[in-house]
């Protein structure tokens, strides 16, 4: 008998379901920075993303095809529950650094996040986690960002599904 350890199957590729749920959530920090900076309604920038991005090829980049009730779902939340987001984010901030005074990216970042575990109960806490982290690694390859967005969103799901953590 061999004193290796057994190998398990290894990681698991992503379905497409859940690539489709990861683009969903990318497009929906975009959507929610481009509302943020140009102050277009949320319904329009809704419809341009889902017209214009989800599985288009733009200067040579392919985009993936996103899930669009997530997506859609994500917007509305954030746009109709922002205070409330942003309260919660600002108690996982420290305290001189509120929400208002962080860059435009992060806040879409913390909004999305935030409507995710606010309203959309079949994404599991850690799961949101991960995935924003993720999210906060396509925009700040290696910053100092990345562990600012777990900290975060982590406080954030631990404040609104404490029983996810037990």
């Amino acid at each position: 008998m061999s004193d290796k350890p057994a190998k398990g199957p290894g990681p698991r590729k992503p379905s497409e379901r859940q690539l489709m749920r990861s683009a969903a959530r990318l497009y929906a920090v975009q959507a929610l920075f481009q509302m943020e900076v140009s102050g277009e309604d949320y319904r329009k920038v809704r419809k341009e993303f889902e017209d214009h991005r989800f599985g288009a090829t733009i200067e040579g980049d392919a985009y993936r095809e996103g899930d669009r009730d997530l997506f859609s779902d994500i917007l509305t939340n954030a746009v109709s529950r922002q205070a409330e987001i942003d309260q919660l984010t600002d108690k996982a901030l420290v305290d001189r650094w509120p929400i208002g005074r962080i860059d435009p990216t992060l806040r879409a970042l913390f909004r999305a996040a935030g409507a995710e575990l606010i309203a959309i109960h079949d994404t599991p806490p850690r799961v949101a986690i991960k995935e924003y982290v993720d999210v906060a690694g396509a925009f700040y390859p290696g910053g100092k960002e990345v562990g600012l967005v777990n900290g975060v969103v982590d406080q954030m799901a631990r404040a609104l599904r404490p029983e996810a953590f037990t």
